[in-house]
């Protein structure tokens, strides 16, 4: 195994892609985020496929994953923890054996698509925010517990193009555990925090949006939020030469959630009447925004979430999540995942599949969807690729089937 040393890594450890991670840095696990620290600590080699938690060849492998699937009336690809190329192959697998498909992250990426399919919204891209953003409103979360160099890489550069990055003004609404440290200026000015548990946004969030809009409130307090202070909010957001409005759809966790992204979004919209405001999703992790992004162009609909109940056979793949597996009780499941991946209970075929940006070359889209950045082996290993073993699996059961 040997570390590439002829370019900078795009760092796949989260959504922001962080593009400035150095070989010699990967060397010595120097790093100022511990996601990528994790990510590139991971040790993916000498371990090889299982069939029934028994050593296996990967041809033995891929015959026990396509002898499963061929038996299976109703299999579901699942986690689906990768990068454009394995989502590519990943829906080809699922036409091909009329599998239904769904990511780890889908039921906390349907939050944004319902509001995006049902009202649209007006967003803008991590550039534009390093560049213009004068107010920064955090809805709900602290961003850094998903994407801990945000503040480094966004909010506190050396220079933008439209704005002082120093006198940028950071506010937090509600969330809870929020870590608002980062949110501290250069010259040390504190953000404001306006505190109010995640559970009671919904109703919060309704009134923000509402005297944005100049309508009557008469109440004097929301969930233990003084009006006033709301009203104050709203006026900072309205002066605002490009205010944003940022959001974690995993931070969201309570019912109907995606009513309360909505009415975000529409304070947006309610800004742009009079002034500038864009929203921005952060998070992303698992491959998720690539892998919805693929399996959207590729069948016309947006990943659902998983039906474990009406499936029979799970193919699951979690590169970017080795601990992560299907609920207890799941059978047969088929693993084409990380080496290092982490079993309560042996599956019932395991094959080994290069991890993007660290066993193997890969493609990812940043979190905001604006741009796909190359994933370059950051170790490379000589295990095969999920599309190299998706297309094996492929070519057995097209043998099986002829």
């Amino acid at each position: 195994m040997t570390i590439q040393q002829d370019s900078m890594h795009a760092c796949p450890a989260c959504g922001l892609l962080c593009d400035d991670i150095s070989a010699d840095a990967i060397a010595r696990q120097q790093f100022s985020c511990g996601k990528a620290a994790k990510f590139y600590a991971r040790v993916t080699t000498g371990v090889s496929p299982q069939v029934a938690g028994q050593p296996a060849s990967l041809a033995e492998a891929v015959r026990a994953a396509a002898a499963a699937l061929k038996q299976a009336a109703a299999p579901l690809v699942a986690g689906s923890s990768t990068d454009v190329h394995g989502a590519r192959a990943l829906v080809r697998l699922a036409q091909h054996t009329g599998a239904a498909m769904t990511h780890i992250n889908a039921s906390s990426t349907l939050r944004n698509m319902k509001v995006l399919q049902h009202r649209g919204w007006q967003t803008t891209t991590l550039t534009e925010v390093r560049n213009r953003a004068d107010v920064i409103l955090m809805i709900g979360t602290d961003v850094v517990s998903h994407n801990t160099r945000f503040f480094e890489r966004v909010v506190w550069v050396d220079e933008a193009m439209f704005t002082e990055p120093a006198a940028r003004q950071i506010i937090y609404l509600g969330g809870d555990q929020l870590n608002t440290q980062p949110g501290v200026s250069p010259d040390g000015r504190a953000p404001e925090v306006i505190a109010c548990a995640s559970e009671h946004l919904p109703e919060v969030v309704a009134i923000l949006r509402a005297l944005v809009m100049d309508k009557p409130v008469t109440a004097t307090t929301v969930a233990g939020v003084a009006v006033s202070t709301l009203k104050t909010l709203a006026a900072t957001l309205k002066a605002a030469k490009y205010a944003t409005l940022v959001w974690v759809s995993k931070d969201l966790h309570y019912d109907h959630a995606e009513l309360t992204i909505e009415n975000i979004t529409e304070t947006v919209v309610a800004l742009n009447q009079k002034s500038r405001a864009m929203g921005l999703s952060m998070g992303g992790s698992d491959g998720d925004t690539s892998v919805n992004y693929a399996h959207t162009w590729l069948n016309g609909v947006i990943i659902d979430a998983p039906d474990w109940e009406g499936h029979d056979a799970v193919v699951w793949v979690n590169s970017y999540s080795p601990q992560a597996m299907p609920p207890a009780g799941t059978q047969p499941v088929i693993v084409l995942g990380a080496p290092d991946s982490i079993f309560e209970s042996a599956p019932a075929v395991f094959i080994p599949v290069a991890t993007p940006g660290l066993d193997c070359n890969g493609q990812q889209f940043r979190v905001d969807g604006s741009v796909t950045l190359p994933l370059t082996a950051a170790k490379p290993t000589d295990l095969p690729t999920l599309t190299q073993v998706v297309a094996l699996i492929e070519a057995q059961l097209q043998g099986d089937l002829a």
